[in-house]
């Protein structure tokens, strides 16, 4: 598994394991819990994707399960998790309407909260999860920049941010953002055109790609798209699965999928993907595909 240097003290696993399903599997045991990241680490996959609302904000607590279990998963782990969504489920249950909250006093109990939920004492990466039209970016980046000073957050990025809300909030920080988490798919594509990637390949930053399946969609896939999916699948002898986050490493930007599932089976090959080669004129293939025409 290639390693991925965020920063010069952060590094990743390319393909990273999304726990935002954790909490719905039928066993949260840490038992098993446990035995899913160790499948992950035995492929070389040490990068965890968490958000204090997985789960309807139970996540958290099914990992720290695992790690207090065995504390010294820990060791061979980069974790990552996101704030800032309130919605009426759990700890805000008696929220009237689901809203974004970047105030300093709500990102940092968010903050205290997870490090307790997971049992941990600092999160390698903490990202605000969604842009707030009503962020105060002087506050927050100060409360993000406090955070890191504190050791209780290493690295600091954000999720679903376009260009400009990235800029608003790095304009008000010390340190720098070191990554947006953005959705990208062969069922997702404008990210490729729209000037998400290309604002953040300039930057040199590296993407987290979530839903790289489409919500798993690509799984069923049918129509043309499905149908050269499932040719490049064979030729490589792994399943389409494979092909579509290979597609998403193949692109010059340096993205990072975050791969969620609680089938143990599908997780032993998430590194299936690393075995499939993406020439351009394949890469196009696919992409004509999901476009649904040739491109102009």
């Amino acid at each position: 598994m290639n390693r991925v240097k965020l920063t010069e003290t952060l590094e990743f696993s390319q393909l990273i394991y999304g726990m935002w399903r954790l909490g719905d599997d039928t066993d949260t045991s840490p038992a098993h819990v446990e035995r899913k990241i160790q499948i992950c680490l035995d492929q070389g996959i040490t990068t965890f994707d968490q958000a204090d609302i997985y789960g309807g904000y139970a996540a958290e607590a099914v990992l720290g399960g695992a790690l207090k279990a065995n504390p010294s998963l820990r060791q061979r782990m980069e974790i990552v998790t996101k704030c800032d969504i309130v919605a009426p489920a759990g700890r805000y249950a008696d929220a009237k309407v689901k809203y974004y909250d970047t105030s300093r006093s709500h990102i940092e109990k968010s903050v205290d909260i997870s490090l307790s939920e997971m049992g941990i004492e600092t999160i390698d990466l903490l990202l605000i999860h969604r842009p707030d039209p009503l962020m105060d970016h002087h506050e927050t980046g100060a409360t993000l920049d406090d955070l890191i000073k504190s050791g209780k957050v290493k690295n600091a990025g954000v999720s679903n941010f376009r260009p400009w809300d990235w800029e608003l909030l790095q304009s008000a920080m010390s340190n720098k953002l070191v990554t947006n988490q953005i959705e990208i798919s062969l069922k997702e594509i404008s990210p490729f055109t729209n000037g998400d990637l290309a604002f953040h390949q300039r930057l040199g930053t590296k993407l987290m790609a979530w839903s790289p399946l489409g919500g798993g969609a690509l799984i069923s896939e049918g129509g043309q798209l499905g149908a050269v999916l499932d040719e490049i699948a064979g030729a490589h002898g792994v399943d389409r699965s494979a092909v579509a986050v290979a597609f998403l490493l193949a692109h010059p930007a340096g993205l990072l999928p975050v791969m969620g599932t609680n089938n143990t089976d599908r997780i032993a090959k998430i590194s299936d993907a690393l075995k499939v080669s993406i020439d351009r004129e394949t890469w196009y293939r696919l992409y004509e595909a999901a476009l649904g025409n040739e491109v102009p």
